[in-house]
């Protein structure tokens, strides 16, 4: 039996056990772990590889070209803006991601930037600890029910953002060109344009893809339109929002707050304004975590792998173009 290759391109887990487990349904398959990120290292490494699992590592058209045999791109996550789409499927290889392996964990974690933003647990809490017991500290502060949450997408995690929200008393828009304005409504959520949303919402959640149409989709143009108690949160990628542009809304104070789990260079500059900012919480891209979500994710990249080389087509095919080639 012809035996077919795995290359992992780079991982951060403990154990591959998930992955090794589910190839090992197939007979003959030879399982090759790396931890490379470099473009060159990266053309020779994938050459003769049946599949191509990928963390963090470009894979550029010069790697997607140096394939020979490769029938599948999956990423460990649910965004693939390292991998040029482009490349890969005018060479009929399949590009997949794993989206609903931290759905519960995302949706959670905008909801949580959300409200300690808008009740200013973090202030709060620093106050208390210098020793100052007075809730004037967090003036002037608004209860969330009866406000507008409007989300910048509307796939899985947005969805779920909305139903969990719904029980706060909030009224919810969406934005999501791509989707069926039906969807939304059966979520009681009401469909607008991006203008109408950014100047209606009280809570701004970003949920889309970063890709060409949506890179910088806020920026200060979009900042202007917002109401000046906006709070901004941003669990999806940091391009989405143009930070210079974040920053000057912040400290004109054209937006109340940010919630950010992603930003545009990760990690985070240690110069960057907003890290000096009571107004502003990051975290470390952190948002998809818990050891469930760990261990279904890389459950899931095996399963694909597995899939695909056994002659089916993966279960989350983003390039669905390359369906025609």
């Amino acid at each position: 039996m012809l035996r077919q290759k795995v290359v992992i391109t780079d991982y951060w887990y403990e154990t591959l056990d998930m992955e090794k487990a589910e190839l090992a349904k197939l007979e003959g398959v030879e399982l090759s772990a790396n931890q490379c990120k470099d473009e060159d290292a990266l053309v020779e490494l994938v050459q003769d590889a049946d599949a191509v699992i990928v963390q963090f590592a470009p894979i550029t058209k010069k790697v997607i070209d140096a394939m020979k045999k490769c029938k599948l791109i999956v990423r460990y996550a649910i965004g693939v803006d390292n991998i040029d789409l482009a490349a890969a499927t005018s060479k009929g290889i399949y590009v997949a991601n794993v989206p609903d392996y931290g759905i519960d964990e995302v949706s959670n974690h905008a909801i949580t930037l959300l409200l300690a933003l808008s009740k200013k647990i973090i202030p709060l809490a620093a106050s208390v600890k210098e020793g100052k017991w007075d809730y004037t500290v967090s003036k002037p502060l608004y209860r969330v029910s009866g406000k507008t949450l409007g989300l910048v997408g509307f796939g899985r995690i947005p969805i779920m953002v909305a139903k969990k929200m719904s029980g706060f008393g909030v009224k919810i828009l969406c934005y999501d060109p791509y989707v069926n304005e039906n969807v939304p409504k059966e979520y009681g959520v009401t469909p607008v344009e991006l203008d109408i949303l950014l100047q209606n919402s009280d809570y701004i959640s970003v949920h889309c893809p970063l890709n060409d149409q949506t890179r910088h989709m806020l920026s200060r143009k979009q900042f202007d339109k917002m109401k000046s108690g906006a709070i901004v949160i941003n669990t999806a990628r940091g391009g989405i929002i143009d930070e210079t542009a974040l920053i000057e809304a912040l400290q004109r104070g054209r937006i109340a707050a940010a919630g950010l789990d992603v930003t545009e260079k990760e990690p985070i500059p240690q110069d960057s304004p907003l890290l000096y900012m009571d107004n502003v919480i990051i975290t470390p891209h952190n948002a998809w975590y818990s050891e469930e979500s760990i261990a279904t994710l890389q459950r899931m990249v095996g399963e694909e792998v597995v899939r695909v080389l056994s002659g089916q087509l993966p279960k989350n095919l983003v390039n669905k173009e390359v369906l025609n080639k």
